[in-house]
């Protein structure tokens, strides 16, 4: 009871500093050092991983609230901006994108065809997610991610159990590489390097692909390719089955809709029902399959029936607008680097 009181002090308190006065310039919030929540999380990683109490306080010291990441986390305040494909998609399905995606497959072609042969996983496709998570490296996020995990953790109530189980795999990798906490810098969710791997990914399903004896995200591109390609491969890539086949619909789809994007109906059932693939669906009415809705404003529905390899693009970024995006950009890249003598 004393602890849950002391959070909560603690919380009022942070709240407290980070409000701004009128003609004051606001305080910053305490080290979460300070934070009886966190403090207990210390004594848990001493409890369960043999974690020095005293180096976890001075790295818990060196870091606060973070306002920019809980305002980044929060869902859009307007209904309207939250759900639109077309916004989505012009982000990541662009010429730049494209042009950068091909220089990255050229200069990385070595590496690619190996990941392909060795998970089964298309080229494009581990292109494709590099380019939209990072723009091939470009953009790796410049938050510190102990901070942002910490804030995230501890003052961001509605996915704090996920984010502090991010956290302690975060010290644990952190540990093993011989790297500070502090030294890393990531996204304001705290996903690391050139494939923006959140902390217990990087532990899962990271693999060191150049043969340099470590895992190194940040700076191996050849890194991020294999362990983008190993992911994909754990959770379930088939190799040269089908993605994605956009479709009409006839009808109210509503029902199909809210049965969700993990594939789980015959496409054959799914024609049965007023969905009608606009691409060549021949030997495929048997593979399970579900109805993807991409919804604009203003705008007609657009309908896709996603399969297996689909729904295993979203085991790494949980959003049907994220796996169409890699999809479309992967079939881009595909044609212009065919297309290209």
């Amino acid at each position: 009871m004393r602890t849950i009181l002391a959070a909560l002090l603690f919380s009022i308190a942070t709240i407290a500093t980070a409000t701004q006065t009128s003609g004051a310039k606001p305080a910053r919030p305490p080290a979460f050092s300070e934070s009886p929540a966190v403090q207990e999380f210390i004594e848990q990683m001493h409890q369960q991983h043999g974690f020095d109490t005293t180096y976890l306080t001075r790295q818990f010291a060196s870091v606060r609230s973070n306002a920019t990441v809980l305002r980044a986390i929060r869902p859009a305040a307007v209904p309207e901006l939250q759900r639109s494909w077309q916004r989505y998609r012009e982000r990541f399905l662009n010429e730049r994108r494209l042009t950068h995606g091909l220089r990255f497959w050229r200069e990385n072609r070595a590496e690619l065809i190996r990941a392909e042969a060795l998970y089964g996983v298309p080229q494009e496709i581990i292109v494709a997610i590099i380019g939209v998570e990072t723009e091939y490296g470009r953009n790796t996020g410049k938050f510190s991610v102990l901070e942002a995990l910490t804030t995230l953790a501890f003052d961001y109530p509605p996915r704090a159990p996920f984010f502090r189980k991010e956290l302690e795999n975060f010290l644990l990798m952190a540990r093993e590489n011989g790297i500070s906490p502090l030294d890393y810098r990531g996204s304001y969710a705290g996903a690391i390097g050139i494939p923006q791997f959140m902390p217990s990914s990087q532990r899962n399903y990271a693999v060191d692909f150049d043969g340099d004896d470590r895992i190194d995200l940040r700076g191996s591109v050849a890194d991020a390719i294999g362990s983008v390609a190993r992911f994909l491969h754990l959770h379930g890539w088939q190799a040269k089955a089908p993605v994605a086949i956009q479709a009409d619909v006839s009808g109210d789809p509503s029902h199909l809709i809210a049965a969700g994007i993990k594939p789980a109906v015959p496409l054959g059932e799914l024609m049965n029902q007023g969905v009608t693939p606009l691409a060549n669906a021949e030997g495929l009415a048997d593979v399970l399959a579900a109805l993807i809705d991409l919804e604009s404003p203003a705008q007609p529905t657009e309908y896709w029936v996603g399969f297996d390899n689909f729904y295993v693009i979203t085991r790494y970024n949980r959003s049907s607008f994220y796996a169409m995006s890699v999809f479309l950009l992967a079939e881009s890249l595909r044609e212009a680097n065919t297309a290209t003598p």
